[in-house]
């Protein structure tokens, strides 16, 4: 196994998907819920971003030039929805618990786009890419499970802090969440934008 190339990806992933960022958006999705339900939200959304993280490392070049949809599109898909979440976390919709369900909040919007966004699916399509021996696929692999268990291990473990925050600061941190959420959203499509504009340019 390569440990350079698993350092790099693990590392380049780590930073992407930002576990101690994840941690005030799932605070403020799952703040109303039970410990169990908390728990379950956090192994269903990193189960679910490893599942999609790969599929796209193994047949993500396929499946998005059988579908014709460029990496770009992608991106903005995931920046208009979490727009759409970031709303309901500003306005407040998200405080009734009974108006969500645990799996729903664990697939949509933690597991994905925000663990198993853009930017991770394609920097893993770039290492699978350059990946030459069966060595590196090793390396590969293993640094995505390493980085899957480490934003477990912070998403399992953020149930002392909604027991520190309460219900008031809970409420605080979802408000915080929401403009953040937004901020995120609104540069992936921007993002998006740029490489749409960047290729029509290119391509005239």
């Amino acid at each position: 196994m390569d440990l350079k190339l698993f350092g790099g990806v693990f590392v380049t992933l780590l930073v992407i998907m930002d576990p101690p960022g994840m941690m005030p958006i799932f605070l403020a999705l799952t703040g109303p819920l039970s410990a169990r339900e908390r728990n379950r939200a956090a192994w269903q959304a990193v189960a679910l971003a490893l599942g999609v993280i790969v599929v796209f490392a193994v047949a993500g070049q396929t499946l998005l030039a059988y579908l014709h949809v460029d990496l770009p599109a992608l991106q903005a898909a995931g920046g208009l929805l979490l727009i759409l979440v970031a709303l309901e976390l500003l306005t407040g919709k998200t405080d009734d618990p009974t108006k969500q369900a645990t799996s729903n909040i664990a697939l949509v919007p933690l597991g994905t786009p925000l663990l198993a966004g853009p930017g991770a699916i394609v920097a893993t399509m770039l290492f699978v890419q350059q990946a030459e021996a069966v060595g590196d696929y090793v390396a590969i692999a293993v640094a995505i499970v390493a980085v899957m268990l480490a934003v477990w291990i912070v998403l399992r473990f953020s149930g002392g802090i909604v027991r520190i925050l309460r219900p008031g600061g809970i409420e605080v941190v979802t408000r915080i969440a929401g403009l953040l959420l937004a901020a995120i959203a609104v540069q992936l499509i921007a993002d998006a934008i740029f490489a749409f504009v960047a290729d029509f340019t290119g391509a005239g």
